[in-house]
């Protein structure tokens, strides 16, 4: 089953963007995954193709328009049971969970906002799910959505030549990743632990295991709140 992933935006050209490089460019290649960016203006039913108009009760900025964009989310997505997500920094914080949720379905429509917003009316009316990178805000939802994309694409199957790539790195066991090193053995004075080259693989699990945490209680504390996500 080949992972589609639709994009609706008013800058298509932004797509496919660095997912086409790479091992997601190869991928993309292969038919692995495939992608689609839709312009939203194509939807405007007036001369002037107007996808925005500014907020009622007043303010700053322009709102996306519902009706336009409800033409455009139904043109790609009618008779689909594909996840319909809005990159938007009020959304639920994307995790490596439910990234690992969407790469296991069939793909993804996901809307690009600009401006101040988009209409709540259409948010509600199609089902959008509100999802967010992180607590900042971006120009737009493009960047957002090639970050959501790339997260996801990467753990298809078959796209990184080690699967176990995927399962040994950060956030998977619901802590952040311990340090690497490799050759040379020493560097500006500094050597690899002497653990990791005694060949005593417990020793080394163990190892890994306790600079997990370490790290994990210093920089993130707040994962080991959590439950651990299987």
């Amino acid at each position: 089953m080949t992972f589609r992933a639709t994009v609706l935006t008013l800058y298509p050209e932004m797509f496919p963007g660095h997912l086409g490089v790479s091992l997601s460019g190869k991928a993309l290649e292969r038919g692995q995954w495939s992608i689609e960016a839709v312009q939203i203006r194509d939807f405007a039913e007036d001369k002037h193709r107007t996808v925005d108009d500014t907020p009622a009760g007043g303010g700053a900025g322009m709102v996306l328009k519902p009706d336009v964009l409800a033409r455009a989310i139904d043109h790609v997505s009618e008779g689909d049971d594909r996840p319909r997500l809005l990159m938007s920094p009020r959304g639920r914080p994307l995790t490596q969970a439910r990234v690992r949720e969407l790469a296991a379905g069939p793909g993804v429509v996901i809307v690009c906002g600009r401006f101040e917003g988009v209409d709540q009316r259409v948010i509600d009316a199609r089902g959008l799910e509100e999802v967010s990178i992180g607590d900042y805000i971006l120009s737009g939802g493009e960047p957002a959505a090639l970050t959501l994309l790339d997260a996801v694409v990467r753990i298809l199957p078959g796209v990184m030549g080690n699967e176990l790539s995927g399962v040994h790195e950060s956030f998977e066991g619901g802590l952040l990743e311990h340090p690497h090193y490799t050759r040379p053995q020493v560097f500006e004075g500094r050597e690899i632990p002497a653990v990791l080259t005694s060949g005593n693989h417990g020793a080394i699990a163990k190892w890994r295991e306790a600079e997990a945490k370490r790290l994990t209680a210093e920089r993130r504390p707040d994962l080991l709140d959590q439950p651990v996500k299987k």
